[in-house]
This record gives C-alpha cells, sequence and structure tokens, in this order.
C-alpha cells in the first residue's frame, strides 16, 4: 500500500457574450507535478468566475459574475470530481468574491455593482441557506467618471486571524473592515482607511505574519502596503509603488496580488501592460521592486501560486490560456514554463491536493 499526492485543479472562466467570452463553464484537470494538465470534468454553467472552498475543503463555491447567484458543489473526495448541491440568490448583483469566516458556517460575498456585502448560512451537507443579512456600503464616489459611479466592493478577504473581513472599495477610494457577529450573522464595520484618490483598490493580500497587508489598485495600477492592527481591525498605508515597467506609456489596470507562502515576496499582475511585476519585501514590510515579467499573454485577471512557492500560473483571459513560471526561491525572478493550458476565457484558478491510496 502507498500514498500518492493527486493535485486537482478547479478553473472557472467567463462564458457571456456580454463579456466577449468564450469559456463553456467550470473545469476540472488533474494538475502534474510537470505541469501538465488532464481534463476530468466539465459543468456548464454562466460564468463561474470566482472559486473558494470552506474551511474544510470538502466544498466547493461559485459566484456567477453579472448575475445574483452563488453555488454549491460537493468535492469528490478520492477523485475531486464536483457534484451540484445548491444555488442561492446574493441579493445583489454581479457577486465578484466569496469568503468563509473561521467558523466554517458564513459565507460572505461582495455584490459590486449593488454595493453590498451578503452573508449565507453553510449546511452541514455544504449547501447554502439563503441570504441571512444585507450590509450596504455608501460614501463619497471617486473621480473616474466610468469605473466610480457608486461603491464597487470587490473583495472580502479575512485578515489571518480571521476575526476582520477586509473590502477594497474601487468605487470610493477605501478599504473597509467588517467583523461578522454571529449571533445575527450580520456584517458591522470596524474600520477604514482611505486610498489615494482615483486609486481604485481591488483586491489585497497578507503578510503571512498577519500584520502586513499589500493591494493592488485596479484604475491607477499601483500597489500599497498597509500595517494592519489584528486587535482593533486597524489599516493604515505607509507605502506606494507603480505595478507597471517604467518603459510602458499605455493604459493598464491592476488585477490580482498574491504575497509568496514564505513572506519574501509580492506579485502583481497589470491587464493592458500584461504583466507580473515582482516585489521584495524588507524586514520593515517595505517593498522594493524586482522585476516585471510578460504574461505571454493578455489580460492576466487572475493568478495563483503553487503552494510549494516554486510556480506562478496566470490565467490570461483574452489569449485562452494558463500560463506557468518557474519562481527563482533566492531572487524571485519569474521565468516561463514551457507547458500552458489552453482553456476559453479562464479568470480563477484553485487547487486542492487529494491522497490516493
Amino acid at each position: 500500500m502507498y500514498r500518492e499526492k493527486c493535485r486537482i485543479a478547479y478553473v472557472g472562466a467567463r462564458t457571456t457574450k456580454a463579456r466577449n467570452a468564450r469559456g463553456n463553464g467550470l473545469n476540472v484537470y488533474h494538475l502534474h507535478d510537470d505541469l501538465n494538465w488532464n481534463h476530468l470534468q466539465l459543468l456548464e454553467m454562466e460564468n463561474p468566475t470566482f472559486l473558494a472552498f470552506d474551511r474544510s475543503q470538502q466544498f466547493l463555491y461559485t459566484v456567477h459574475g453579472d448575475s445574483d447567484r452563488v453555488s454549491a458543489f460537493a468535492i469528490d473526495p478520492s477523485t475531486g470530481r464536483l457534484s451540484f448541491l445548491n444555488q442561492q440568490s446574493t441579493r445583489g448583483r454581479n457577486p465578484v468574491h466569496l469568503s468563509f469566516d473561521p467558523s466554517n458556517e458564513f459565507l460572505v460575498v461582495a455584490n459590486h455593482v449593488t454595493s453590498s456585502l451578503a452573508v449565507l448560512r453553510r449546511m452541514e451537507n455544504g449547501s447554502l441557506g439563503p441570504v441571512e443579512s444585507i450590509a450596504s456600503i455608501e460614501g463619497e464616489i471617486g473621480p473616474h467618471r466610468i469605473e466610480q459611479p457608486l461603491p464597487k466592493p470587490h473583495q472580502v478577504e479575512f485578515d489571518p486571524s480571521g476575526r476582520w473581513i477586509v473590502v477594497p472599495d474601487k468605487g470610493i477610494d477605501q478599504i473597509l473592515v467588517y467583523r461578522l457577529d454571529h449571533a445575527s450573522a450580520s456584517l458591522i464595520e470596524a474600520a477604514s482607511c482611505r486610498t489615494r484618490e482615483g486609486a481604485g483598490p481591488r483586491h489585497i493580500t497578507f503578510h503571512p505574519q498577519g500584520t502586513l497587508a499589500y493591494a493592488i489598485n485596479e484604475l491607477d495600477s499601483t500597489v500599497t502596503a498597509y500595517r494592519f492592527d489584528a486587535a482593533t481591525g486597524r489599516i493604515e498605508p505607509f507605502q506606494i509603488l507603480s505595478s507597471l515597467p517604467d518603459t510602458f506609456t499605455g493604459n493598464s489596470r491592476g488585477a490580482e496580488i498574491a504575497v509568496s507562502a514564505n513572506g519574501r515576496f509580492v506579485y502583481a499582475s497589470n491587464r493592458g501592460s500584461d504583466t507580473i511585476a515582482g516585489f521584495a519585501i524588507a524586514s520593515s514590510g517595505h517593498l522594493t521592486l524586482v522585476g516585471s515579467w510578460s504574461t505571454a499573454g493578455r489580460t492576466p485577471r487572475f493568478f495563483t501560486l503553487l503552494p510549494e512557492g516554486d510556480v506562478l500560473l496566470a490565467a490570461n483571459e483574452d489569449t485562452d490560456e494558463v500560463v506557468g513560471f518557474e519562481i527563482d526561491p533566492g531572487s524571485g525572478a519569474l521565468a516561463p514554463v514551457a507547458r500552458v493550458l489552453k482553456v476559453d476565457s479562464p479568470v480563477c484558478i484553485l487547487m486542492k491536493d487529494l491522497i490516493q491510496i
């Protein structure tokens, strides 16, 4: 008898003509150590645009972009294949991000274009109950006359302590911080921080030690470094850098951001320059640019790092591919890997390791 690790990758895509998309739904793959992909399953559905596991990783959930829905799936523990459980309304439009609280009892969803956060209860069998509370977001909108017509929450990210939900809002140029009251299943605003006007904060990621956070600002293509107080939820900026190569003179939008598992590097993607920027993290938390690398495709809306920390996978939405990069452990520099997954309009990748006997 022996045990062998089997890594399963779930790839969400945009599917609708309104988004000029070519995707066919949610695809499941076996991702080998050499970055070869074997297709296991296709679940046809509309715009499975961001994915999340529950805290046990026995279930997978997806929001359906441009709609008002979130779906729940059970994961077969031996194969990684998905079985549909149920679907619920988020009571808002264009849900864009979702996260489970540490108790694994509640799912929090950001409704991007109806300026709200929804809380749904997770049932014991993994299915979702209806929305139990809605937190509406208000505030003075930013100066961008097209992209900032109203508050637009883009992410609901729990800090490492699990006490706080940090919400970058692209429409009002703020980072908002909430706590979840379990008794009422409601969100209570605890702190907030204004960004540079017109920055359009999109996503935020935490350093493993929990007192540092880094946000990608979509509209001005910058990365902001923050100090975070896990006792109070207070968040304060202390550095801003461009995420673009200094030779790039065109239009671009920031998209995704992540800290390496060892806490040494930050990576950020840019749609327009179609690059990944890498930054080294000093002991003070300050960033220094390491380099900028082409994603060998167009519109890297999303990327993820493998748990081992040696590979970055970039999803090029408009050239229909996922491209792999090896990460130099010393410098943080990226080097492209020859193997590429061809998949239409990819926008999210989620991975899970199975143990096969």
